[in-house]
């Protein structure tokens, strides 16, 4: 009766998942602020890389998200995985082979049998065995122990898939983020040539009076050693500017070096395309492909452990055999005298083996709070994140605001003093 209301209801075992509820703020602290300074917005959140116009960014972006081989990793996972799900698939069908068989025996007279039988007249000791059938086998999912475990598998390629997104994403990020690095290095390293060239200039009108006496010596140590310091930072630098380079063709999925040549010419820092809508921290959990890798693997876990508790149920299989076998002759293979038939209804049940199965469903069960913890961790990091990447973006707005003004100041204060020395 258990086993005839369980095919009927199509019960499984186990809990049955649903995504934990996180405590969310409506907005985020730092979005009024971005808000405020990005009026418009010119992104593209799909391609939004082609949002900072620069033609040699989008290049080279294009060209990691087709050879980066993190991505490639990434999705042969992604294709483990739709074959680990197509497995789960198959194990709810029933499987069939086809038997064909030929066999020639030779048969000792030193045994028993050979030798009953080597006393009959005409025994021949070879013989010959021929078969062939059609077997098939199916195993009756009462508990529902292989739903759960497609479940699992489906949960499983589905976190897989979101995690190469998230790949593609962070190799898009890193890409555009390494480029960036090169051009500001670049403009840092033009700038300190300069800087050495002033310095260098500066000295030698200070040498030049100090040669006429107009000139302490004070100032001319004072001089030599501000050229030092510039001098010094030029192959801190260039170290620097090398190391992106290299890092950028890894990216790329190429040898460094490769596109060395293509970035010798300085190029101008790309400009930031400014953001508009920043969404509620309710749209990250559906937007952000990290989050949903670690809620499909807690929906995985979870239905892991209605795997393991399907093993304290017995497991039935139907099994039918169709063929014909003949010990005489192929030619009578498929007479109506070689046919045979066969149904097997088989009953698998652990039931001396309960602590083991205790044991299985305890390690699910932990896996499970496991996967519960670092889904809602990630929720959390990843708010953070928000939160910093807003913080920082107007913090260095106004950086970048009162450094300007510094520049000012400082190269009207180099124009006087050239003026100055100029004038004795």
């Amino acid at each position: 009766m258990l086993i005839t209301a369980s095919m009927l209801t199509g019960c499984a075992v186990g809990p049955d998942y649903a995504r934990p509820d996180m405590p969310m703020p409506e907005r985020y602290l730092g979005a009024t602020a971005v808000e405020q300074r990005n009026a418009s917005s010119n992104a593209d959140l799909v391609a939004w890389w082609t949002g900072f116009g620069d033609p040699h960014l989008s290049r080279y972006v294009m060209l990691a998200l087709a050879q980066n081989l993190d991505l490639a990793q990434a999705s042969a996972r992604v294709a483990q995985a739709r074959a680990g799900l197509g497995a789960a698939h198959a194990a709810l069908l029933p499987a069939g082979n086809v038997i064909v068989q030929a066999a020639r025996g030779y048969q000792s007279v030193e045994t028993p049998v050979g030798q009953v039988l080597n006393s009959t007249p005409g025994f021949d000791r070879y013989g010959n065995t021929y078969e062939a059938g059609l077997a098939a086998s199916w195993e009756l999912d009462l508990f529902g122990g292989l739903r759960r475990e497609q479940q699992a598998a489906l949960a499983e390629y589905q976190a897989s898939a979101a995690g190469a997104t998230a790949t593609r994403l962070a190799v898009a990020a890193q890409t555009a983020d390494i480029y960036i690095s090169i051009r500001g290095l670049q403009t840092r390293l033009d700038v300190a040539r300069r800087q050495v060239q002033k310095q260098q200039a500066l000295l030698a009108t200070i040498q030049l009076l100090y040669g006429k006496g107009l000139a302490a010596e004070l100032q001319v140590d004072q001089a030599e050693g501000a050229l030092a310091q510039v001098q010094a930072a030029v192959p801190v630098l260039e170290t620097g500017l090398d190391a992106a380079m290299n890092a950028l063709d890894v990216m790329l999925g190429s040898s460094p070096g490769t596109h060395r040549a293509e970035l010798a010419d300085v190029g101008s820092i790309p400009a930031a395309p400014r953001l508009a809508a920043t969404g509620s921290p309710g749209e990250l959990l559906r937007r952000r492909p990290d989050l949903i890798v670690a809620e499909r693997r807690l929906a995985a876990s979870n239905a892991r452990i209605g795997v393991a508790l399907a093993e304290y149920y017995p497991k039935l299989s139907l099994s039918v055999l169709i063929g014909s076998a003949t010990a005489v002759s192929a030619g009578n293979l498929f007479s109506g005298g070689a046919s045979q038939a066969a149904g097997v209804l088989g009953l698998r049940w652990r039931l001396f083996d309960f602590a083991r199965i205790n044991a299985q469903i305890d390690q699910a069960r932990g896996q499970e709070a496991e996967r519960l913890a670092a889904y809602r961790l990630a929720v959390l990091r990843a708010t953070a994140d928000v939160e910093n990447a807003f913080s920082t973006l107007v913090k260095r707005e106004e950086q970048a605001t009162v450094l300007a003004r510094g520049v000012d100041s400082l190269g009207r204060a180099r124009s006087a003093s050239f003026a100055a020395y100029q004038k004795g």
